[in-house]
């Protein structure tokens, strides 16, 4: 009777590990954080973020249950112009000094097809947090050409926030925004 209950707990342990979503660390080498804004109707404002990382959970059998945490480090903010990037730092817009870090943690994931899905997230921008939803793709998952034993997999998203609703009053003054659209690419590497 023991080895009857020792042997049902195996399979259930194995049952629940088999079934379990894998972890994995986003290569910051390999992550794009992209932004565009109005710019007063001239054209649109791009800008992406130099140091990007975070973790993955991703249970490919059930989309839902994945999770994500991306952080980004304010202050690598980089619009091809270095007195812009200074002033956009400054607490007129993301107050590095005070808030130095961005982050993106999800709290629901609905499939949406295939390889797609929504993840619905809390932003957290210049001290104010709010929801934000992403709609992402997973584009493929492999090991490396010259490393087999290293799995790498990666996802693209798009989304989009108004400035103004993170407490970004300075926008209009300067012609910007209020909204931002984001084109996110990373790749993770299997832990």
């Amino acid at each position: 009777m023991k080895l009857l209950a020792t042997t049902a707990a195996l399979f259930g342990l194995l049952a629940g590990t088999a079934f379990a979503a894998d972890s994995y660390e986003i290569d910051p080498t390999h992550a794009w954080v992209n932004f565009k804004t109005s710019h007063a109707g001239w054209a649109n404002a791009h800008g992406d973020f130099k140091s990007v990382s975070g973790t993955i959970s991703f249970d490919k059998n059930d989309v839902t249950k994945s999770s994500i945490e991306l952080k980004i480090d304010a202050a690598s903010i980089d619009t091809n112009h270095e007195k812009r990037d200074t002033h956009l730092k400054s607490p007129d817009f993301l107050n590095v000094e005070e808030f130095p870090e961005i982050t993106f943690k999800s709290t629901a994931i609905e499939k949406t097809g295939e390889k797609t899905a929504k993840v619905t997230g809390d932003l957290t921008l210049a001290g104010t947090t709010k929801p934000v939803t992403l709609d992402v793709t997973w584009n493929n998952e492999s090991p490396l050409p010259w490393d087999a034993k290293t799995i790498k997999t990666g996802f693209s998203a798009t989304g989009g926030f108004d400035g103004t609703e993170f407490g970004i009053t300075k926008l209009k003054d300067f012609g910007l925004g209020p909204n931002f659209a984001l084109d996110i690419d990373v790749e993770a590497i299997k832990k």
